[in-house]
């Protein structure tokens, strides 16, 4: 293979594995009714709230963000927003499934270098995307030159250790401390707030977890719903892209790509730690996550009564 054909391939590679993608469709695993994936338990107070996936075979991370309660014991309403994974691999059938949920706007976190290596969005018939990337701190081409190097010694020095979780922290670091950044979710907190009860919004990056999961918590948290549920929910992609991203792994393994891929893992999974470096981040710049919704996100009261009236009941 010659050396450009070689680096194509490896960027591939990457490009789907460089915040935890999955580069083939797999089936979505709906998590058992009323519990929480990624968590052994959950609180006696919400034990009505559950994960609702939707199922489809060209992507795998697909939820309504709806059903969870608040503090003051309303629901977050289901058909209004869905967060998702990259909807490049979409089949058929999915396109149908997806137009079921009457989506009127879908929003795509992926930086271009993402598009290119996992495709477009695959979507219904008159909806278009809108793109809204968020830099990934420079992810995809530390993890490009590491597996470009087949070399097993040159990868653990790249990311063995706490190398590849220091990355990761720095991501998600960068998610507020990036202004650029701020106003890309900023701008769908907006179409969330402004959309018709009538249309829901889906916003989406790669795997569904990172850039997705922090609008997710934020969102939820901003409606009233407890911490601990909000993390909950965050964590659960751990356990919806498990096989998924073992799938990964093997076939990197397989490739003779890497002979330890599970250094990939602190890049693939979302863990607490993660989360909790953009919150240090939120209070560091803003002083609390009110802060941020207000003075980062724009969200002043009156803007935060409206998204809670459209989106609770």
């Amino acid at each position: 293979m010659s050396r450009n054909r070689t680096r194509v391939a490896v960027g591939a590679a990457v490009g789907a594995l460089a915040l935890g993608a999955l580069s083939a469709p797999a089936v979505a695993q709906s998590p058992a009714h009323g519990t929480h994936p990624g968590s052994t338990s959950h609180s006696r107070h919400h034990h009505a709230n559950t994960i609702r996936q939707i199922p489809l075979q060209g992507a795998v991370n697909v939820r309504d963000v709806g059903g969870y309660r608040t503090y003051g014991g309303d629901t977050v309403r289901h058909g209004l927003v869905y967060r998702a994974d990259a909807l490049g691999k979409l089949t058929d059938p999915d396109l149908v499934t997806l137009a079921g949920l009457r989506l009127g706007k879908v929003v795509d976190y992926r930086v271009p270098v993402e598009i290119q290596y996992d495709g477009q969005d695959r979507l219904p018939a008159g909806l278009a995307v809108t793109a809204r990337p968020v830099n990934d701190s420079g992810l995809y081409g530390q993890m490009m030159a590491a597996i470009a190097t087949r070399d097993p010694v040159k990868q653990e020095a790249a990311l063995g250790g706490t190398k590849g979780s220091d990355l990761m922290k720095k991501v998600y670091g960068t998610l507020i401390s990036d202004p650029a950044n701020t106003a890309q979710f900023a701008a769908t907190f907006r179409d969330i707030a402004n959309a018709s009860s009538r249309s829901a919004v889906l916003f989406h990056c790669t795997s569904g977890k990172d850039r997705t999961g922090w609008t997710t918590y934020v969102l939820l948290r901003a409606l009233g719903v407890p911490e601990q549920t909000a993390r909950q929910d965050y964590l659960a992609s751990n356990t919806i892209r498990a096989a998924a991203d073992k799938k990964v792994r093997d076939g990197l393994k397989q490739a003779g790509m890497m002979q330890n891929p599970d250094l990939l893992i602190p890049l693939q999974e979302v863990r607490s730690e993660y989360l909790d470096r953009a919150l240090a981040e939120v209070r560091a710049r803003y002083g609390s996550l009110d802060g941020y919704l207000k003075k980062g996100l724009g969200l002043d009261h009156r803007a935060l009564s409206r998204l809670q009236a459209h989106l609770t009941h």
